[in-house]
């Protein structure tokens, strides 16, 4: 009930006050429409603990706001209902003053960060330093959707598995700085190159989550052909591709202008993963079942050929030449405790490595759902491939090109998926069985921090995100 700005209380309280109690719209044109339906709108449709979405009130006639009710099964508004939302709300901003002149920030503001004393819809934000409040009062102040984009800061997202959030970590801290709440069974997770947005898969309602990278909150759910797996998005940030995993198989490519499903690609076998080459050229998919790798191409977003295994294609990575075109796909398969190495060209195995055993660990076979061996990533610089074993729970590390093995490292109870920050200097780890992430220096192979997070962490990703 965000937003109710005369209460029935006050009314009664103040009879002989007038209905022009919220602040007159002063100079309304000056509040941009474009950066309210990106940044504002979304704010009124988000879910957040233990409060109601503003929508579910002020859509149904709740105070003076008056939203526009959503049509049954939408998730947002028209650009119809999104002008006359607009328009609603500039009854109760004052534009260019103090964000605090306006209503519409103050009332659902904690009173001690000098909020108003009540909201019949309770207290959202309990500061000026909410990343939402500030969006509110950046729009309030001027800003528009040209204006420079704020600064940036890489962020470690690791999604859940078994619980309902993904944790962001700042690997300046090495500690957890937010929560993405609201997406039940989480999966995969990319972000938008203009740091702008995070992608996740929601397996439990068959959606991609669009999340604001300063809220934290998901803005939209688009609806996909399926049961979800991993997510990768295009170079240029315009498609996110998104692993089905449901026979007989496919990629649903989403249009992350429009925010919508536009086009199901077949591939052979339901996927477990989905990445995209370095070059942005084409998108890779494996599947477990069907033991193939599909090759799609970026441009057309059609499937132009496929790499057949001996066994269920689990994570994968990817090798660049010096040019920035496509070397090697290392994968990781169904019942083996190891690698395969992959010629992108010819489609050919010209490697396959098993990861020894490590004297003195003993070795876990439980638990391990035919994947052994389930993370594996290639450092930005193109220097080390690292490969995850369940099975002793450690990472192990090879040098590239000439696949060398370099040593291992600890990294809990069956470590999962890896990710690295941009400059090749720390790898992160999730430990499913410990429910943390594992901090390793790149260069030393040693562990420098244990951050905890949420229930059974599997899948994570290295996002550059605007700063709030």
């Amino acid at each position: 009930m965000l937003l109710l700005v005369l209460l029935a209380s006050a009314l009664l309280a103040h009879p002989s006050r007038p209905q022009a109690a919220a602040a007159p719209a002063q100079s309304a044109s000056t509040l941009d429409f474009e950066f309210y339906k990106a940044n504002v709108e979304p704010i009124l449709l988000t879910k957040r603990p233990g409060n109601l979405r503003c929508v579910a009130c002020h859509g149904t006639g709740a105070g003076q706001l008056r939203l526009q009710p959503l049509s049954p099964g939408a998730t947002a508004w028209s650009e119809e209902e999104s002008r006359k939302n607009f328009e609603a709300l500039q009854r109760f901003v004052v534009p260019g003053g103090s964000p605090l002149a306006s209503r519409l920030l103050k009332h659902p503001l904690a009173k001690e960060a000098g909020g108003d004393p009540f909201h019949g819809g309770g207290k959202h934000w309990g500061s000026q330093s909410d990343p939402e409040w500030k969006v509110l009062a950046a729009w309030v102040q001027g800003q528009t959707r040209r204006d420079a984009s704020p600064p940036t800061a890489v962020r470690i997202i690791q999604t859940n598995a078994a619980g309902e959030e993904a944790h962001v970590i700042d690997p300046a801290t090495n500690k957890v700085v937010g929560v993405i709440n609201d997406i039940q069974i989480p999966h995969g997770v990319t972000s938008a190159p203009d740091g702008t947005r995070i992608y996740i898969s929601n397996e439990s309602l068959h959606t991609l989550d669009a999340v604001d990278a300063r809220t934290l909150h998901v803005v939209k759910r688009i609806p996909l052909s399926g049961r979800p797996n991993n997510v990768a998005i295009g170079r240029d940030g315009r498609k996110v591709y998104v692993g089905i995993a449901q026979n007989p198989g496919a990629l649903d490519v989403i249009d992350t202008v429009s925010l919508t499903n536009v086009k199901t690609i077949p591939v052979k076998g339901s996927v477990h993963n989905v990445y995209v080459t370095p070059d942005g050229r084409h998108a890779v998919s494996g599947s477990v079942g069907a033991s193939t790798i599909s090759i799609v191409d970026t441009a057309k977003d059609e499937l132009v050929r496929t790499i057949q295994l001996s066994a269920g294609i689990r994570p994968m990575a990817i090798e660049a030449n010096p040019d920035g075109s496509t070397r090697r796909i290392f994968a990781q398969l169904s019942g083996f405790h190891g690698f395969v190495a992959v010629d992108f060209a010819t489609g050919q195995e010209v490697a396959r490595i098993e990861l020894p055993a490590i004297p003195g660990v003993e070795a876990h076979r439980d638990g391990l759902q035919g994947a052994p061996a389930h993370g594996i990533g290639v450092s930005p610089d193109g220097r080390t491939l690292w490969a995850t074993s369940k099975v002793y729970g450690h990472a192990y590390v090879y040098s590239l090109p000439d696949l060398k093995p370099m040593g291992h490292v600890f990294v809990g109870q069956h470590p999962e998926w890896v990710t690295f920050t941009p400059d090749s200097k720390l790898v992160y780890v999730a430990a499913a069985g410990d429910n943390a992430v594992y901090v390793v220096d790149v260069q030393t192979m040693k562990q420098v921090a244990r951050v905890p997070v949420g229930q059974v962490p599997k899948r994570n990703g290295t996002a550059v995100l605007q700063a709030n």
